[in-house]
């Protein structure tokens, strides 16, 4: 069955490749989202062209043309391959592994007022040896099903009522992301209220996290977890630019870290002021969280600064960059607090598509270079330096699950990762991207496992339509 089906993904895959590049009028459509349920073709309506790809972003449904169905998908492969995959722990796979996403959806507007959006996600995991993560496989489920109810309010505001199974994406998308990076993206059965204005969006939701499964049509209903929250973001502010300001909640039946297992309710209290100009560019973030785990109290934290200058009128446009983190890890080990900090819903590749370190109990500066070959192809090298924050914790994957204790080590060097990508955007529609990374295991590696240096390399093509 995934043969057939890896078969027909390909041929539609090169069937949209043709018919694209032949429609000259298809290449001057606005860019996709990356919540793709963001997109609005509304102003479709009065075009007056007939081809088929205007047709499948806005087919009429009744005479005033108010009512409208627009439908899209993805399709990605990315070829991955690794020597010493988990620093040595993993069996050895010399010939790499391949995986498939497929998303397609389809959104109904019935006038100005109602909307329905659904869609569905195919993720293969072909040529890996043993059995592939849950954020790798999950043959066909239903990813997203919503529908929107807005309410009259002032011409230039918005008030809407979200109901269904939905992505969440908030700000940086360093604790609330859709997961790109990894073959599953991150869904969530949700409430939400919507409000939006000229310079400010709040967003009130609860939910809870959709569990990814591998087989067809079992992403059922998760009680194991529950996700709250209200989210604030303000453009336009004198001096700062713009600000977010922010609040979660989590509750887990069974959570694990390095100082025990059991139920965890956590909340997370933060802000960010950011810019994204033509040379300068800032994110700042703090986050304060708290709350029980298993009779211990939470008293976590972390703070970012992201930040880059882009030299936007000399050749190739070259930006430096530096990031740094400091993400609390727990002081000490069987007391009555945990200070582990927990990163939520992140992206999934938080540092770099190879996902080795999730953001807990971690102290990491990242400095990069990037240059723009062209106006479509860019050019990447960055070097990233992981330390732990306690030597009491140990470290953690991106989604906060256990790699190793930090009981059998004092050390605090992790390691260092090295890496370079190329990215080709020919268009809207296409993104090719190559990249190759060497992580240098630190001490701490050394002394808890096999403390081998990765090498990881990856191939990314991707159509949006």
């Amino acid at each position: 069955m995934q043969k057939r089906m890896m078969t027909t993904a390909r041929l539609v895959t090169l069937s949209l490749l043709a018919l694209l590049f032949y429609d000259s009028h298809a290449q001057s459509m606005a860019p996709f989202k990356q919540l793709r349920y963001d997109e609005d073709y509304a102003y479709l309506k009065k075009d007056s062209s007939s081809n088929w790809y205007t047709a499948t972003k806005f087919t009429a449904l009744s005479k005033d043309k108010n009512s409208w169905l627009s439908a899209g998908g993805d399709i990605r492969y990315q070829r991955l391959w690794f020597n010493n995959e988990n620093w040595g722990e993993t069996p050895a796979d010399k010939d790499g592994f391949l995986l498939t996403r497929i998303l397609v959806h389809a959104d109904w507007h019935a006038g100005n007022r109602f909307r329905t959006f659904v869609q569905m996600q195919s993720s293969q995991a072909n040529g890996r040896v043993g059995t592939p993560s849950p954020v790798e496989e999950n043959l066909l489920d239903l990813h997203q099903a919503f529908a929107d109810v807005v309410f009259p309010f002032q011409q230039t505001s918005s008030l809407t009522l979200r109901m269904g199974r939905q992505e969440l994406l908030y700000g940086s998308q360093r604790l609330v992301a859709v997961r790109d990076g990894p073959n599953n993206r991150q869904a969530f059965d949700a409430a939400r209220l919507i409000y939006t204005n000229s310079n400010i969006k709040a967003d009130v939701f609860y939910s809870h996290p959709v569990q990814s499964r591998p087989r067809l049509f079992d992403d059922g209903f998760n009680d194991n977890s529950r996700f709250w929250g209200g989210y604030l973001v303000k453009n336009q502010v004198p001096i700062l630019s713009n600000v977010d300001v922010y609040y979660f909640g989590l509750w887990k039946k069974n959570a694990r870290f390095d100082d025990g297992a059991g139920r965890e309710i956590r909340h997370s209290i933060g802000g960010r002021i950011w810019l994204n100009k033509k040379y300068w560019r800032y994110d700042v973030e703090g986050l304060y969280q708290f709350g029980d785990f298993a009779g211990k109290a939470i008293d976590a934290w972390t703070f970012s600064v992201n930040t880059g200058y882009k030299f936007a009128d000399t050749k190739l446009k070259p930006e430096i960059g530096i990031k740094t983190e400091l993400i609390s890890g727990d002081a000490t080990n069987g007391d009555n607090k945990l200070q582990t900090f927990n990163p939520l819903f992140p992206r999934g590749g938080y540092f770099g598509l190879v996902s080795l370190i999730g953001p807990s109990n971690l102290f990491d500066v990242h400095p990069s270079i990037t240059l723009d070959l062209s106006k479509r192809l860019f050019f990447n090298i960055d070097c990233d330096i992981f330390s732990r924050y306690s030597r009491n914790d140990g470290i953690y994957g991106p989604n906060v699950a256990m790699i190793y204790p930090g009981t059998k080590s004092t050390k605090k060097s992790i390691g260092r990762q090295y890496s370079t990508h190329l990215e080709y955007v020919p268009n809207n529609f296409l993104y090719f991207r190559c990249e190759f990374t060497w992580f240098k295991a630190g001490t701490f590696l050394k002394e808890v496992g096999p403390g081998k240096d990765i090498l990881f390399a990856a191939t990314t093509v991707q159509l949006k339509f």
